[in-house]
């Protein structure tokens, strides 16, 4: 298993989940964050923003579905600006659920 972190733009956030979910991977956590890339921040005018709002979408899914997973991610997120996001992927060692103790996703 895999857990699969996408750090995305807010207005992306919506495309991205209801895409996850038409192919099958409905179970996600998504949480607002801030932070700033390696541009550090966006200077608009006489403005520099340091950290711009960003939305954490993490979900756990089996090895053989990361890719597609990716693919999903990419292809509703990407708008070929700066701060369109980054994706981790990173191994999962054990899940349970806590109301019934079973192990496995």
């Amino acid at each position: 298993m895999k857990m699969v972190r996408a750090v995305i733009r807010p207005e992306s956030t919506e495309a991205v989940v209801e895409g996850l979910a038409a192919s099958g991977f409905v179970a996600l956590t998504k949480v607002q964050a801030f932070g700033r890339g390696k541009q550090k921040g966006l200077d608009s005018g006489s403005m520099h923003y340091d950290e711009l709002p960003k939305n954490l979408l993490m979900l756990v899914v089996e090895d053989e579905h990361v890719d597609q997973v990716l693919q999903l991610v990419q292809e509703h997120a990407k708008t070929g600006n700066f701060g369109d996001g980054k994706v981790f992927v990173s191994p999962v060692e054990r899940v349970f659920t806590i109301r019934t103790g079973a192990e496995g996703v």
